[in-house]
C-alpha cells in the first residue's frame, strides 16, 4: 500500500485541530461543572449548619413543650392556688410551643430532604467531572501521539506495521489502566469517604442522647471503615507502582507480591531465585514486575490451578523468569490466534512487553498438565521508549 506523507500530514493536522477544539470544549464543560460543585458544596455546608441548628431548636422546643404541658395540667387541677389568668397563660404558652414545634419539625424535614438532594447532586457532578477529566486525558494522549515526528510515523508504516499496532495497544492499555484506577477510587475510597461523612453525622447526633455506649459503638465502626479505606488506597497505590520496587528492588517486591497473591487467592505460590542478585534499570525492574503480575493474573483467570511458581534467575548477560502452574493447560497456537482475533491482551501483551525489552518468551503447555512460561531478557538492553510511555 502506497503511503503519501503529505496526505498523512493533512489528515493528522486536521485530526489535531479537531481534537484540540474538542479538548477546549471538554475543559470548559469540566470547569463549569467544578463551579457548580463549588456552589453546591457551599450551599450544602449552609444547609448542614442550618439543619444542625434546627435539630437543636426542635429538641429545645420539645423539652419546653413537655414542661408547658406539665405546667398546664398542674394549674388546671388546683383552682385554689392558681387563678383563671394563670390557667389561661399556661394554656396559651403550651399552644404556642405546640405551633412552634410543628413549624420547626416541618423545617427540619425540609432541610434534611434538601441536604440529601444536594449531596446526590454533588455526587453526580463529581462523577461528571471525573468522566470529563478522563476524556481530557485520553485526548491529551492521542494529541501527544499525533503531534509526534511525522517521519517516524511514516517509517513505522513503511518498515513494521505491527509496531504501530503495538503503539496503539500501549495507548489503549494506558487508558484502560486509568479507567480501572478511576473506577477503583470511585467504587472504593470515594464511596467509603461519603459513607464516613454520614456516619460521622449520625455519631454527632448520638452525642445529644448522652448514651455513650451507642456513641462508642458507632465510633468503633467508623474506625473499622477508615482502616478498610486505607487498605483499599494502599492496594491502589501498590497496583500503580509498588514503592518497594524503588526502595528494595525487584526480588523483595516479587517475593511480597507472591506472598500476597497466595493469601488473596488461596493458590499455593512459591518464589525462588538463583544466581547473583543485582539491581536492574528502573524501567527494566518495573517491566519484569509487570510481566510476573500479568502471568499470575492469567493463572488466576484461566488456569484453574492449585499451585503456581515464579523463578527468577540472574545470569551475567540476561535475566530469566519462569512462571509455572499445574492448571488445565491449553494449546498455545490456538490461544494466540484467538487472542489476536479478539484483541485480548494476556499472553499477547506479555509478548509485546518482552519484545520491547529485546527479549524472548517461550510457552510450554499441555491440556490437563499445566503451563510453563519461559522469559529471557538481556540485562544491558535499553528499554525502548514505547515501554517508558507505557508507564513503566
Amino acid at each position: 500500500m502506497d503511503y503519501h506523507v503529505d496526505q498523512i500530514d493533512r489528515v493528522i493536522q486536521n485530526a489535531i485541530t479537531v481534537m484540540e477544539d474538542s479538548k477546549v470544549q471538554v475543559f470548559e464543560i469540566c470547569e463549569a461543572a467544578r463551579r457548580e460543585l463549588h456552589s453546591l458544596t457551599q450551599e450544602l455546608e449552609t444547609v448542614l449548619q442550618e439543619t444542625s441548628e434546627t435539630i437543636d431548636k426542635v429538641d429545645r422546643i420539645e423539652r419546653d413543650y413537655r414542661l408547658a404541658r406539665i405546667r398546664l395540667t398542674e394549674v388546671s387541677r388546683d383552682f385554689v392556688r392558681y387563678s383563671e389568668q394563670d390557667i389561661k397563660s399556661a394554656y396559651e404558652k403550651a399552644t404556642q410551643l405546640q405551633l412552634d414545634l410543628m413549624v420547626y419539625r416541618e423545617k427540619e424535614s425540609y432541610l434534611k430532604s434538601r441536604r440529601d438532594e444536594l449531596q446526590l447532586r454533588a455526587k453526580n457532578v463529581e462523577v461528571s467531572i471525573e468522566r470529563a477529566d478522563t476524556i481530557n486525558l485520553q485526548m491529551s494522549v492521542v494529541l501527544d501521539y499525533l503531534s509526534g515526528d511525522l517521519t517516524q510515523v511514516t517509517r513505522i508504516l513503511e518498515s513494521a506495521k505491527n509496531r504501530q499496532l503495538i503503539g496503539l495497544k500501549i495507548i489503549l492499555a494506558q487508558e484502560d489502566e486509568r479507567k480501572r484506577i478511576a473506577r477503583e477510587i470511585h467504587d472504593g475510597p470515594a464511596q467509603s469517604l461519603a459513607n464516613l461523612v454520614l456516619r460521622t453525622e449520625i455519631a454527632e447526633r448520638l452525642l445529644d442522647t448522652k448514651d455513650l455506649e451507642i456513641v462508642r459503638s458507632e465510633l468503633i465502626d467508623l474506625k473499622a471503615q477508615i482502616r478498610m479505606g486505607l487498605e483499599e488506597i494502599r492496594k491502589i497505590i501498590f497496583n500503580l507502582r509498588p514503592m518497594a520496587l524503588d526502595d528494595l528492588g525487584l526480588v523483595p517486591t516479587l517475593r511480597k507480591f507472591v506472598q500476597d497473591f497466595e493469601e488473596k487467592t488461596r493458590i499455593r505460590s512459591v518464589f525462588e531465585t538463583s544466581g547473583k542478585e543485582k539491581r536492574l534499570a528502573n524501567a527494566m525492574e518495573a517491566a519484569m514486575f509487570r510481566l510476573a503480575q500479568e502471568g499470575f493474573n492469567n493463572v488466576l483467570k484461566h488456569a484453574k490451578s492449585t499451585f503456581v511458581s515464579l523463578e527468577l534467575i540472574f545470569l551475567d548477560e540476561t535475566v530469566q523468569m519462569y512462571i509455572e502452574d499445574n492448571g488445565v493447560g491449553f494449546h498455545p497456537d490456538v490461544v494466540e490466534s484467538r487472542a489476536k482475533a479478539h484483541s485480548h491482551f494476556g499472553l499477547i501483551g506479555m509478548k509485546e512487553r518482552i519484545e520491547l525489552l529485546q527479549g524472548k518468551m517461550e510457552i510450554e503447555s499441555v491440556i490437563g498438565h499445566g503451563t510453563k512460561i519461559k522469559i529471557q531478557v538481556p540485562i544491558k538492553a535499553e528499554p525502548r521508549k514505547e515501554l517508558i510511555a507505557h508507564g513503566e
